[in-house]
């Protein structure tokens, strides 16, 4: 029995020349173009979802026909990774050619900037783990993020470890941050009204009542008036302990 090849794997449409500003050559469809539709699609997916994304609905609010957003992409994978990146170009990067900067002040600076990304897009989480992620907007973080790590001091081959271990933390945490915010948005309730009634609920429940108490000097030490306080001191204070760890390799040599 003769095995049919598989279908060949997608890479980007970055790499297969769909990058072009306009759409196909003639007879596309007027007021469009590749920016306006994935401005639109951005807007669209902040506002509902990756789930509820689709190029009908999109089409419905450029009003035009879905048939038409393919004179511009090709798939709707294609314009996925076109709004990830778009995504990416909102984030402030540190000037390279600027002299006499801290790389710590730098990389707080870059992790925190892709904190927000995540939580203020719920849906770029997903695609950036789906797509090869390699829009001018993500090449440029990735480079600014390389290059403020570089001057750290690490060995070459600690560089991409060090760049895991701070970006891979800021990921799961702003990736769970933009879940619990998600959920507490469902709920009608601010983040500290959502918490303390679910506090008081796990306090009083069996199953978690024990744990509780026994983490009241933990939850007491963390401080913070809001949840948002204590979020940013979570945060911070994991951060530190990242930068200390690449400082003490940096020592170790």
């Amino acid at each position: 029995m003769v095995k049919e090849a598989g279908r060949s794997p997608r890479t980007s449409v970055w790499l297969e020349e769909k990058t072009r500003r306009g759409g196909r050559s003639g007879g596309q469809p007027s007021g469009l173009d590749r920016e306006r539709i994935t401005s639109v699609s951005v807007r669209l997916l902040d506002a509902e979802g990756l789930a509820k994304f689709s190029m009908r609905r999109l089409a419905g609010e450029l009003n035009v026909t879905a048939m038409s957003l393919y004179w511009y992409v090709d798939t709707k994978d294609d314009l996925l990774e076109l709004a990830l990146d778009v995504a990416f170009g909102e984030l402030r990067l540190p000037d390279p050619d600027a002299g006499g900067e801290d790389w710590r002040e730098q990389l707080r600076g870059l992790a925190t900037e892709y904190r927000a990304l995540l939580v203020r897009h719920p849906w770029l989480s997903p695609l950036a783990g789906r797509y090869l992620n390699i829009g001018p907007n993500s090449l440029a973080f990735s480079r600014a993020v390389q290059q403020v790590v570089r001057r750290a001091g690490l060995p070459v081959r600690g560089v991409t470890g060090a760049i895991s271990a701070v970006f891979q933390f800021v990921y799961g945490f702003g990736t769970i941050e933009a879940h619990f915010t998600a959920r507490i948005a469902d709920t009608g309730l601010s983040a500290d009204e959502y918490h303390r009634q679910a506090m008081a609920l796990v306090a009083e429940a069996p199953g978690t009542a024990e744990v509780i108490e026994e983490s009241k000097d933990l939850l007491a030490a963390r401080g913070g008036d809001t949840v948002d306080e204590m979020l940013d001191r979570d945060f911070t204070y994991a951060l530190d302990l990242l930068i200390a760890g690449i400082e003490a390799m940096v020592e170790r040599g």
